[in-house]
């Protein structure tokens, strides 16, 4: 994509070029997104694992599942502990390394320089203290929008949605990064509301698609405590498929909107 020229592009420009990038380089993303994830899926499964399937002995199917659900979280307090704080810190890993790799893959791809999973994790690693910040500080400034008013907070979602490729392809920090975010998008919100609609709208289709029928067994199969942990580990994979598959639109859309 050597030739592209580096412009204000239209809302259709701008996806088409998004989705033609991440046709032509489809395993690139999707190793960038799969990777960190996979860590992600495998402590949602192994807190699956660890459902209980048995509980009091005469009650109902469903009220014996949640009985022995709170029995088991009650008489294990650290277990529970454990699994919450490791999902918190690897689902907070996982997003840093997508999001950062998938920059920076981004900015070579767009300017006709290949690279790799491990070279675009390897930028990523870098960055992470920087990374981090940024999306603390970006998702305290929208949480307290949201918390005055629902426009507000879609408005200062959408007016800081490049904060995170500025900071790393311009080398700002945290609060530098969210104000130059926040001058190149002036004029621009309602583009940026584009692309984050797009992207819920295909997302939640992916999770209907992959993830919504295995939610539908976990409902019609509370008579049996077994085949619920079976569906809710068939719909956690789905989820993670759909998850893996249209996340990197939103980065690679929202980086080559800071182009």
């Amino acid at each position: 994509m050597s030739n592209l020229d580096l412009r204000p592009l239209s809302i259709g420009e701008l996806l088409d070029r998004t989705f033609s990038l991440y046709r032509r380089n489809f395993l690139l993303f999707i190793g960038i997104a799969a990777i960190p994830h996979l860590l992600v899926l495998a402590v949602k499964l192994a807190q699956v694992a660890v459902m209980p399937v048995a509980g009091k002995v005469g009650a109902p199917p469903a009220a014996e599942l949640q009985a022995a659900a709170r029995s088991f979280v009650a008489g294990n307090p650290i277990v529970f502990v454990v699994f919450a704080l490791l999902g918190v810190v690897i689902y907070l890993i996982a997003i840093l390394f997508t999001q950062g790799g998938t920059v920076f893959a981004v900015s070579e791809l767009y300017l006709g320089r290949a690279t790799t999973i491990g070279q675009s994790f390897s930028r990523a690693k870098g960055e992470l203290g920087t990374l981090f910040g940024v999306l603390f500080l970006n998702g305290l400034v929208t949480l307290v929008s949201f918390l005055l008013l629902i426009i507000p907070g879609i408005y200062m979602l959408c007016r800081l949605c490049v904060a995170v490729p500025a900071a790393l392809l311009e080398n700002l920090g945290p609060r530098d990064s969210l104000e130059r975010s926040f001058a190149l998008t002036k004029d621009n919100a309602g583009r940026a509301f584009l692309i984050y609609l797009l992207y819920f709208v295909i997302l939640y289709a992916a999770v209907a698609l992959f993830a919504m029928p295995f939610a539908i067994g976990v409902g019609v199969s509370q008579n049996d405590p077994v085949m619920v942990r079976t569906w809710t580990a068939l719909s956690e994979v789905g989820s993670f498929a759909a998850e893996v598959l249209i996340t990197p639109i939103l980065t690679i859309g929202l980086a080559i909107f800071l182009f």
